[in-house]
Formats: structure tokens, sequence, C-alpha cells
């Protein structure tokens, strides 16, 4: 039954955002996620705002072991995995996972948000002190919501190794402290200071979190995430990411941990004691996606390779770009409207990169978000910056 004072407020928002240019479009895909889509109404354009990092989102391969994945399983076992049981594609994808970013264990969730809000609620002891970094994710700041109150939380500013130090002195009391940060930074596109977060870890005897959704596939040699990219495998105790973004593009998460961690995870996480497994059909692709990048590390270094020659290029048009290695390149404009209505431009011409701005971002912290893929080629990067050059 209508509530007409729900409805005024609903379109009063509407309208608001509407008149002040904030209002957000949203694209309809004709085709696969490539570096050139088809868009209802639109046609063709070059997408500079997908996660498909590598590519791999239409890779064949990917795209054929998914297919399989179907017909082995078909569409699920319509059921949690502790009532039902656990599919051998589930536990191949975990051990995958595990080996591929050097962890004893892993467990697979449907989404990497479904993972964040997994770990804190579970393995943070209600005594303890969990310090986070102010621009983490969203699904980490909702995962540490979902906490005991009596957990100790403290946020600690970006990348400031030396306010985060005094809050490791000031819970030396706490039983078990936890740091917690991203590894690339969605919005910002720089990498957290994973070197000095060990080292304080260690030094006070914390445990160490990072979640890498924006970093595995990107970063290190081999795409195995920030721990590569500093040559430290082996050194951080918790790793979360998504296999949604370089890892197939489609859906789900993850956790690889300690064995015992991990096991905690299955008997009392409540995100898959009541959720349904992956599909089979991404835990087949997800799984492939990471055997492409294990056989064809090449892919990741053309990877590097784009994120240098369009950093550059931005620059020598005189856009401000942050020195980082990362395959994400925020353009600041500050005034929201401001950045919807570039983001529309460059949609005009043909170039897909979306304006972002509250609450994704700070109030008159406004940007463009370049994302960028190894399945450009030169000519791709070329109309990119063409484009950029006529804004």
């Amino acid at each position: 039954m209508p509530n007409s004072q729900f409805d005024a407020r609903c379109r009063g928002l509407i309208t608001d955002w509407t008149d002040s240019g904030q209002l957000k479009p949203f694209y309809n895909i004709e085709s696969p996620m490539r570096p050139m889509v088809e868009i209802s109404g639109k046609g063709e354009v070059l997408v500079l705002c997908s996660n498909n990092y590598l590519g791999l989102a239409d890779h064949p391969e990917v795209i054929e072991a998914g297919v399989k994945g179907l017909r082995d399983y078909g569409a699920g076992t319509a059921s949690v995995r502790f009532i039902c049981g656990t599919l051998d594609c589930h536990r191949n994808l975990e051990s995958k996972i595990a080996s591929f970013v050097g962890t004893d264990s892993a467990l697979s969730y449907v989404s990497c948000w479904n993972a964040n809000e997994a770990l804190f609620p579970t393995l943070v002891g209600p005594e303890d002190a969990i310090l986070s970094d102010e621009l983490n994710h969203a699904s980490i700041i909702d995962g540490m919501r979902l906490m005991s109150k009596s957990v100790t939380k403290k946020v600690y500013k970006h990348s400031s190794l030396e306010q985060l130090e005094t809050l490791l002195q000031e819970t030396q009391s706490n039983p078990t402290r936890w740091v917690v940060t991203d590894g690339v930074f969605s919005m910002e596109g720089d990498v957290a200071k994973l070197p000095e977060l060990v080292n304080l870890c260690k030094k006070y005897d914390a445990m160490l979190v990072v979640d890498d959704s924006h970093a595995v596939g990107v970063l290190g040699s081999g795409g195995r995430g920030t721990h590569e990219h500093f040559d430290l495998l082996g050194e951080v105790d918790v790793i979360t990411g998504t296999l949604g973004k370089a890892l197939g593009g489609a859906a789900g998460g993850y956790i690889a941990a300690s064995a015992d961690a991990i096991q905690i995870l299955e008997q009392r996480g409540r995100p898959s004691l009541f959720s349904n497994a992956l599909p089979a059909t991404v835990a087949y692709s997800a799984c492939k996606a990471i055997e492409v990048i294990e056989d064809d590390p090449s892919i990741v270094a053309r990877l590097h390779s784009n994120v240098a020659t369009i950093r550059q290029g931005l620059a020598d048009l005189g856009f401000d770009c942050t020195p980082s290695p990362t395959a994400i390149i925020p353009i600041m404009i500050g005034d929201e409207a401001e950045a919807i209505k570039k983001s529309k431009q460059l949609f005009d011409l043909g170039v897909m990169v979306i304006g972002f701005g509250f609450p994704v971002v700070p109030k008159g912290e406004a940007r463009l978000r370049v994302q960028v893929s190894a399945a450009l080629t030169d000519d791709h990067i070329q109309q990119a910056l063409d484009a950029f050059a006529k804004l």
C-alpha cells in the first residue's frame, strides 16, 4: 500500500539530484565486458572504468570453464555447504587461491563484501582491538560494525604509520590487536605501506589483515598482490580478496589465512553458514583465471606497461596524476556535478570513465577514476588520451 510521505521523500531526493546534476546514469551493456562494449542507445564505447584488470572476463578459457561448471554441477546445491555438502570445485578453487596468494588455506564467499563481514565478527575476540585505515573499503567498515561493542575500534589517518604506532602502544593491554588495511585503496589508487606495516605488527605482536581486492592480479610480477609487489609473500596473516575483478570478473570473494583460522570461519562465520556457496560456474571460471595468470604472467606485465603509458599520457596533458603502480588513476575534480558532467563529456566522445561523488567519496572530493586493463591495445590508449585532450 502506497505511503504518501515516503513517496514524496523519494521523489524529492531524485528531483534534487537531477536538478543539481548529481543523478548518476546507469548504462545498459549489450556485449561481454571487454575494452570496447556495446551500450544501448549509444553504440560502441571504450571502457576505462571496469575492474577487468587482466581482460579475463571474456577470455575463451575462462568462459569455457564456466560452461563446464554449469554442465558438471548445474546451477548450485540450493543450500549452504554445511547442510548439503561442498562441491569439489569449491575445494579446488580454495586450494588454488591459497597456493596463489601464499597462505595455508582459503575459504570462498559469494563476494568479498561477505568475506569481510565474516572475518571480523568471527575471528576478532570480544576484548581485542582493531585498528583500521580511514580510507579502507566500505565492506571493512561495515564488517567492523558487526563486531561486539566490547571490541576496541580505532581509525588511523590514511597510511599514518606514526598514528598507528601510537594506537598500537595504547592498546597493548588488549589480548590481540588487528591492523586492517586495503592493499590498494580503491578511490585513491595508492598502495598500503606494507613493509612498514609488517614491521609494526611484528614489533607489537599484532595481526595484519590486507584486503587485496584491487591488487590481486595487478601488483607483483606474478599478479599475486601487494605482498608480492613488496617481496613479502607469507608475511601477511589474513588476506581477503575478490574473484570479481582481475580473477575472472564474475563474482565471489575469499579469505586466505592459516588452516585454523579458516576452520573457525567455516564453523562460525555467519555469511557462509547462512548463504549458498558460489555457483559452480564461478568456481570453475575463477580457478581457470588463476591458471591463466600462472601460465602466462606476461598479461600482468602488459597491464603494468599500459598503466605506465596512460599515467604518462594523462600527465603530459596536464592532469594531476599521483605516481602509483596500480591500475587505478584518480583525477580530482572537487565538485560532484562537475565530475559527472566531465564523465558525460567523455562518454559522448566514446570513452566510459565514471565520475565519483558522495557518498562513495567525501563531499568536495569528487573525481574521475580511470581504470586500466591489460586488454587495452595501443590504439585504445591513444583513443582515450585523445578524448581527455578535448575535455
